[in-house]
């Protein structure tokens, strides 16, 4: 199982900083959604260049125009783009056709979606190399959220996944015996006193 950090910070400054001090424990650096939009898809680029032996995840979480906006992440050095499992087939196809001509690969967001494990099974039909089983940040806000609900519904899907939603140093053990290709832990290091200590600690709960 990969660990993916998630940047969900807001400038690029942070983004370089964030990935300078976890870089040697994790395999995917992720740049949220929000340092995307602020800092433009040129960010994709400086922390592609600054990690060149890491795999970038570009969460565009694209809903229209898949084949473009993958195409344009993809050219900026996005080995992963992510395409929201609630949008139009013909969308997720769009982006899936993009990710086949540049060799990389496209993972479907399953925020939002109500019937996850469903519809992971859909998109998976349609291309897509995983799905981002997600539980966004406002889900985990409400009471009596729990990062099992995720966990039961990627391991029902039967399709490779993702699990994002509350990662952390409790929880990774479990997603990992779910059968999760990649385990996304974002506040749980960007948060901590020590991130390359929290990441440090994530990677040695992960078997080989």
């Amino acid at each position: 199982m990969k660990l993916q950090v998630a940047m969900d910070v807001a400038t690029l400054d942070e983004a370089l900083t964030l990935s300078r001090q976890v870089a040697d424990y994790v395999d995917i650096i992720e740049l949220g959604t929000p340092l995307i939009k602020h800092e433009g898809i040129a960010a994709v680029s400086a922390i592609k260049a600054a990690h060149p032996e890491k795999e970038v995840f570009a969460d565009m979480k694209t809903a229209d125009a898949g084949e473009l906006e993958a195409g344009i992440a993809f050219a900026a050095g996005a080995d992963y783009v992510t395409v929201m499992g609630a949008a139009d087939d013909d969308t997720i196809r769009g982006a899936v056709k993009s990710a086949q001509e540049y060799g990389r690969q496209i993972v479907a967001d399953m925020i939002t979606v109500k019937d996850r494990a469903g519809r992971a099974r859909a998109v998976t039909e349609l291309g897509v190399a995983f799905c981002e089983i997600h539980a966004g940040l406002d889900e985990q806000a409400q009471e009596g959220y729990s990062i099992q609900t995720v966990i039961d519904d990627g391991k029902a899907s039967g399709v490779p996944f993702s699990i994002a939603g509350g990662v952390n140093i409790d929880s990774i053990r479990d997603v990992q015996a779910a059968g999760a290709t990649v385990a996304v832990a974002g506040g749980a290091i960007r948060n901590a006193d020590d991130p390359a200590a929290a990441a440090k600690e994530l990677r040695g709960a992960i078997t080989s």
